[in-house]
């Protein structure tokens, strides 16, 4: 990739993560492998870049999200306080761990949401199809 173009590489990475956080789905997804596959950073860069992207994303969609009052607030805390809880042994974990190691697990992370979300998708589509069918013939 010639480096005159690269920075429109970045441009449409970020576009492209920045609209799926502010979906809640989570940047990362997008980010991470954008970046070590067509951008040629290596892994642990790219989740360092990913959470410093994190933090900024995170709170314009939080501040939205909230307002559009779209946020469960059951478990909130819990969550919130395990999630930080299970952060700091992961972070260390992470910074000690092979980087190939890192990325296939990654991988491996996407995959199975990949396929979970394929799954649930199929399932909600099968019971559209079902329920159209079943008010065509009422």
């Amino acid at each position: 990739m010639t480096p005159d173009i690269r920075w429109l590489w970045y441009v449409l990475v970020g576009l492209a993560a920045g609209t799926v956080s502010g979906m809640g789905i989570g940047g990362g997804a997008i980010l991470i492998p954008s970046l070590t596959v067509l951008l040629g950073v290596g892994q642990r860069e790219a989740q360092h870049i990913n959470l410093l992207f994190f933090l900024p994303t995170a709170i314009m969609a939080l501040r939205i999200h909230a307002r559009e009052k779209n946020i469960e607030k059951k478990g909130l805390w819990k969550l919130t306080l395990f999630g930080l809880i299970g952060a700091v042994p992961a972070a260390l974990i992470a910074v000690r761990i092979n980087a190939d190691w890192l990325r296939k697990g990654f991988a491996v992370f996407l995959l199975c949401m990949a396929a979970y979300e394929l799954i649930k998708g199929t399932r909600a589509w099968k019971k559209s199809r079902r329920d159209k069918c079943e008010a065509a013939k009422a």
